[in-house]
């Protein structure tokens, strides 16, 4: 009797970039969706053949991995960033290689512990359907999304792709529902001075303490989990912090490309008479020497 082995699952940042047409039916897709509809296209598109529930399930730092990497397969390693400083409102220009940016991705295991000023606390890892989730919850409270939900309306990219820089971490800030709500997902038990606590008290029984021990705890586990970016203004020496949410810079370039491709498209079709297929089938080098000709003539 003969028996298969099952296929190994790829590595997350490895990535096999689709073909012209499938990354135009990939953007025409998206279109339709919004933030986190636009990052779970993007991740298929990374993971091909992995399902819907094994994409939702994956640790937040495995999924940036992958977005990483799928932009430096179809655009390159080097993105071009653009910040506002906090203090004295200048833009800030510069580059980063998309390469050199995602930590190592989570490993698997079981929950994580705190134990803090007589706490202890039980949590696991956000997943990406944690943040859907919470990004649902508060569109539809109209309250803050949490800065960390990047590709789920968070505050992390901006429309253009730019970096937006973060405001005060204070908890009582506008995210902090949003933030709420997270924890509220992923705490799986907590315990005070040998006492379990319910549930329906979580997270707001947690002291600030803990809450900070928690998120330091996950920033360690899941790394690849956030970008952030330490920015010094050279025009007022202030610093500014940022997070980069790759999957909104991700599907603003993926946008600007198909749009240059379609009138690419549109113009050989012109001009030749060519379909919409054979020109797709031309190589980049190609289609543009071709336009040249059509420039000249």
């Amino acid at each position: 009797m003969e028996t298969t082995a099952p296929a190994e699952a790829p590595r997350p940042g490895t990535v096999h970039p689709p073909g012209t047409a499938e990354l135009l039916a990939v953007w025409e897709a998206g279109l339709a969706q919004h933030g986190p509809g636009r990052a779970l296209l993007l991740h298929r598109t990374a993971r091909p053949g992995t399902g819907t529930g094994e994409l939702l399930a994956m640790p937040v730092g495995e999924r940036e991995t992958d977005l990483f990497a799928l932009r430096s397969a179809l655009f390159g390693e080097r993105m071009e960033v653009r910040i506002e400083c906090r203090a004295c409102g200048a833009a800030m220009e510069f580059d980063l290689d998309a390469g050199r940016l995602p930590g190592e991705p989570p490993r698997p295991g079981g929950p994580l512990r705190v134990a803090e000023d007589g706490w202890v606390v039980e949590f696991r890892l956000p997943t990406v359907a944690d943040l859907a989730a919470v990004a649902r919850a508060a569109a539809d409270g109209g309250t803050a999304p949490d800065p960390g939900s990047g590709g789920e309306g968070g505050v992390r990219g901006a429309p253009d792709g730019s970096a937006a820089a973060e405001g005060s971490a204070d908890s009582a800030g506008p995210a902090a529902p949003a933030r709420r709500m997270l924890l509220a997902r992923c705490i799986v038990s907590a315990v005070r001075n040998g006492e379990p606590v319910p549930g329906d008290r979580l997270p707001d029984a947690l002291p600030e303490r803990v809450r900070r021990r928690i998120a330091e705890a996950a920033e360690r586990a899941d790394p690849a989990a956030e970008v952030t970016l330490h920015v010094t203004c050279p025009e007022c020496g202030e610093a500014t912090t940022a997070e980069l949410d790759i999957a909104s810079y991700l599907w603003t370039e993926l946008d600007s490309w198909a749009r240059d491709l379609l009138l690419d498209v549109h113009l050989l079709a012109t001009a030749y008479g060519w379909s919409e297929p054979e020109i797709l089938a031309l190589s980049p080098l190609r289609r543009r020497y071709y336009l040249e000709l059509c420039a000249d003539g």
